[in-house]
Order: structure tokens, then sequence, then C-alpha cells
């Protein structure tokens, strides 16, 4: 792990101190933000132990003043609230590989064929019920056509039914490893 990226050594400190109990960093002061942390949008955090996914949460929009604050937030909420795993715990640190999505602005599409799951991500929201909204990050080692990635944002991560009215969009992101 030569030097990793501000945004993900922000991320992993995040961690750390939450994990340990420890008081979690503030975002650095303004002269020291990095180009990256002083912009605004949507930011993910991905843990990942040994390979497999052990945590991500993240925001599709700006909730924070900027990209340091989103990631210090959403690095606590990957370690300690994804519903799908048991809190981090201290033994794990030492496994951790962690990564940082800064994602565009999500603009909206009509159709399949303007995906690329390798470039773009999904968000997929139910026109019906605003409040079901999924959303899947872009080049996934298990998503390899625009139908599968489709599939996967309506249906697990969305849970919207096959006869409600859809919304979609794409966004690009900037990985930071």
């Amino acid at each position: 792990m030569s030097n990793p990226h501000p945004l993900v050594k922000l991320a992993r400190e995040t961690i750390e101190g939450s994990v340990r109990g420890r008081q979690v960093p503030d975002a650095p002061p303004e002269a020291e933000l990095t180009p990256e942390m002083k912009q605004t949008g949507g930011v993910f955090v991905s843990i990942k132990k040994k390979g497999q996914l052990r945590g991500c949460i993240g925001t599709i929009e700006p909730r924070q003043a900027n990209v340091a604050e989103e990631v210090i937030q959403n690095a606590i909420s990957a370690a300690t609230r994804d519903p799908r795993f048991s809190p981090v715990d201290a033994g794990e640190l030492s496994d951790l590989e962690i990564s940082v999505d800064v994602l565009t602005a999500p603009e909206p599409i009509d159709s399949l064929d303007q995906l690329d799951p390798k470039r773009y991500g999904l968000i997929v929201q139910s026109l019906s019920n605003p409040l079901k909204r999924g959303l899947l990050l872009p080049d996934l080692p298990s998503i390899r056509t625009a139908e599968e990635q489709f599939h996967h944002t309506k249906v697990y991560k969305a849970g919207i039914a096959d006869d409600e009215p859809i919304q979609m969009y794409r966004f690009e992101v900037v990985r930071y490893e």
C-alpha cells in the first residue's frame, strides 16, 4: 500500500478512528484541502476485505460542504452502518482495502443503449414512489452487460416492480484507491 490518495487516506483515518472509539478526524483546514477535496459531489466509500465487499455507503448528491466532509461521513457509515454487514472491528483494520468514488452529476437516460456498465453507474428510481431508488457503481466485476446492471439496480437495489414507471440516470465516477 504505497502512498494512497489523500481521499483514501482520509477515509482510512476516519474508519480507524471510528472503529477504535477515538476522535474521528475533522476535514482538513481549507488551506490543506486538495482540489478533489474542495469540490462538491456525491461520494461512495467502499471497503473490501480480501477482495470481498465489507461495506459500501454513499451519497448520490452532495450533503456536506465539500468532498472531504462527504468522505468522513460516508466512511463512518460504510464501516459501521451498512445493513448488509456487521460493523468493522479493530482486528480487521489491517486487512481492509478502501476506495473512494466521487460521482459526476446524474443525467437522465431513456434507454439501456445509453449505458456502458464499465464506464457508467446507474440509478433507477420509481416515478410512483420516489423513495424507491437504487444505485449501482460502474465497473463492478460481476456486472458485464447493461441488462445485468439494470436488473440488479432495479430489482435488488431499489425493489421496483416490473409494472412501475421508472426514470433512469447514469453517472461517471473518479475512483481513488
